[in-house]
């Protein structure tokens, strides 16, 4: 008898995260304007990032840049998510080091690559947008150390919230199988 393996759905997506963040809404008392904080600096690095939302977990690394060598290591640890005997389908959108032939792939991950343009199909990308308004915006980091230490915090207080990463992360068309 031939025992089906357990095929997990992930969504992968890089972010930039620096000096340059964006300004968000925030409650001020009427008639007044609230001081929102800006960096004309340039320093940043990127949080690669992957979640699994029927498991509600997630797997990320902040690194200095979004190339080939950052993507292996994203995808190696990715691979180390993926729950014992099941195999990750990973899908993802179509930037150069994600669809370059020097990649090496687990054994128990597979690439789908989305269709071009399609932010939409991709829910890291409303994942991004939590962790900006709830932890990154608003904020000026003196240094790449700190940047790093506000990306890594960011993705730990999400990954602290499995319901949070199921809630932004299921699509009825990916776990379901049709549209």
């Amino acid at each position: 008898m031939t025992r089906k393996k357990k095929i997990e759905i992930w969504f992968q997506d890089e972010a930039r995260i620096g000096q340059k963040n964006g300004l968000v809404r925030q409650w001020a008392r009427r008639g007044t304007r609230p001081i929102q904080p800006a960096d004309q600096r340039y320093e940043n690095a990127y949080l690669f990032g992957a979640i699994c939302p029927a498991r509600g977990v997630g797997a990320a690394l902040a690194l200095p840049f979004a190339d080939t060598d950052a993507m292996q290591r994203h995808i190696d640890e990715i691979a180390l998510h993926v729950a014992r005997g099941a195999h990750a389908v990973l899908l993802l959108d179509r930037a150069g080091w994600h669809t370059t032939g020097k990649l090496v792939w687990p054994k128990n991950v597979t690439p789908i690559l989305l269709p071009s343009r399609s932010p939409e199909l991709n829910p890291v990308e409303q994942v991004w947008q939590y962790l900006r308004a709830n932890y990154l915006s608003n904020r000026v980091f003196d240094t790449y150390d700190a940047i790093i230490d506000a990306a890594c915090d960011a993705w730990r207080k999400l990954i602290a919230q499995p319901q949070q990463i199921t809630s932004i992360g299921m699509r009825t068309w990916a776990h379901e199988g049709h549209l």
